[in-house]
């Protein structure tokens, strides 16, 4: 008991909304009964009064945009299958008692085969799906009912009617109190992902240059924070049904409407490609075959200053895209992380020069570093260097999406600080080397 009282406790914690939902559903499904308790309502329902506590009950969803999906699609599905079922059913009635039967079983039987075929197209699976199952469950339950029942039309009405109250209860009680808006989940998404990832490729490159030795052994660290970038690739699903939903959304918030949701998603892929080289720079750092220490502090400076420069691009697009302002404080640091990248690649050319004599593992001197010394850290640096490549994917897609979403074209209030905190970063490494211009699409 008590470790269902914890897990409880637990997701309370990691989300309060989630509470706050429960209730919501609980109060829209406490309203809709009073359609029960008072007689004038039920009377003025029917007893499809029963299909407004159904419709609260499935279409309710945690986020607004879910809702409101939900609702939609429950409503249209409705009122096309209950309007096609009166129309089936009196093409029907004129062929007599003996073709009205074969009539209503074969509309079914074709609608639904169709209906069914429809769900596999992907653009109607993942906007209309529900709306597909309520079109087939209502004009299956309509054509059926038509046989058997004489007031069709008022029994049509009522249905639809009963639909809509429930819908709407739903859709009110979801905006007005506390409401979760898919959107504003979506935009903290990417805002968080960026951040996590700029957190997970500094501290993997920090760790890999100041690990402390014990004996022989090099130490090695699996720690949550570094793996962060996992949670980055696993976002793809989640971004593109937060999307979907979002798109329903009215206006809201910094939100206006038509807010380009899809180009989040543009972002989320170029950050996902940007993890997959973080993935790669983990494995690498972590790997059974390691530089010596000699060698690695020979490029410990250099590749520290791409990391933390690469770092701080990813955190200027994270506050960027979170304050909703144009990235135009982004080019001094893309600007300075190629000279980095450069310092990088001069220093790598130079390491057979810097150790003229180096011994192999089988205590040979060689002339330079053995092939196997070099590898592994021309690795981490190669990747290092198509981390700052992607990046310019992810600072492209943010462009392009300050220009659709219209964002405020001003420095962030922070300007002046992140500028000093670059100042002090290239105090810290030195600045030399050849100026690459990463080219910032549409600034």
């Amino acid at each position: 008991m008590k470790t269902v009282w914890e897990k409880v406790l637990k997701l309370g914690r990691d989300d309060p909304r989630r509470i706050c939902h429960a209730f919501k559903v609980g109060l829209a499904l406490t309203i809709v009964t009073i359609f029960y308790f008072m007689r004038p309502l039920y009377e003025g329902m029917g007893g499809n009064a029963m299909w407004a506590v159904i419709t609260v009950a499935v279409v309710f969803e945690y986020t607004v945009g879910g809702t409101l999906s939900k609702g939609l699609n429950r409503a249209f599905g409705t009122l096309v299958a209950g309007s096609l079922g009166l129309g089936v059913h009196y093409i029907a009635s004129l062929a007599g008692d003996k073709g009205e039967p074969i009539i209503l079983g074969a509309s079914i039987f074709l609608l639904a085969s169709a209906s069914t075929f429809s769900r596999f197209f992907p653009g109607i699976k993942a906007k209309y799906d529900y709306g597909v199952l309520i079109f087939m469950l209502t004009f299956s339950l309509v054509s059926v009912s038509s046989y058997r029942e004489e007031k069709l039309f008022k029994l049509a009405q009522e249905r639809v009617s009963t639909v809509a109250v429930g819908g709407s209860l739903c859709l009110i009680v979801s905006i007005v109190i506390c409401p979760v808006w898919a959107g504003g989940d979506l935009h903290n998404s990417i805002v968080k992902n960026l951040q996590t990832l700029a957190d997970s490729m500094e501290g993997c490159v920090e760790e890999y240059f100041n690990e402390e030795e014990e004996g022989d052994e090099l130490k090695t660290k699996d720690t949550p924070g570094l793996q962060g970038y996992r949670t980055v690739l696993d976002s793809k699903a989640k971004e593109e049904l937060l999307a979907n939903l979002a798109r329903w959304e009215p206006a809201h918030g910094r939100f206006r409407f038509l807010h380009p949701w899809k180009q989040y998603l543009k972002v989320g892929t170029a950050t996902r490609a940007c993890a997959y080289c973080v993935e790669a720079l983990n494995a690498a750092t972590n790997s059974e075959y390691k530089a010596p220490k000699a060698l690695r502090q020979q490029l410990k400076e250099p590749c520290l200053k791409v990391s933390s420069l690469s770092s701080m691009v990813l955190r200027q697009l994270s506050m960027d895209i979170d304050s909703m302002n144009r990235p135009s404080s982004i080019e001094p640091l893309i600007d300075s992380a190629n000279d980095a990248v450069m310092e990088l690649y001069t220093a790598l050319k130079s390491l057979p020069q810097a150790h003229p004599n180096f011994r192999t593992a089988h205590g040979d001197t060689v002339t330079g570093p053995a092939l196997m010394d070099l590898l592994p850290l021309a690795n981490v640096a190669s990747i290092l260097i198509e981390v700052l490549g992607r990046i310019d994917a992810i600072v492209s897609s943010v462009e392009e999406l300050s220009v659709r979403a219209t964002f405020e074209n001003h420095m962030p209030a922070n300007a002046t600080a992140k500028s000093e905190h670059l100042a002090n970063v290239n105090s810290d490494y030195g600045s030399q080397g050849p100026h690459v211009v990463v080219e910032i699409k549409g600034s």
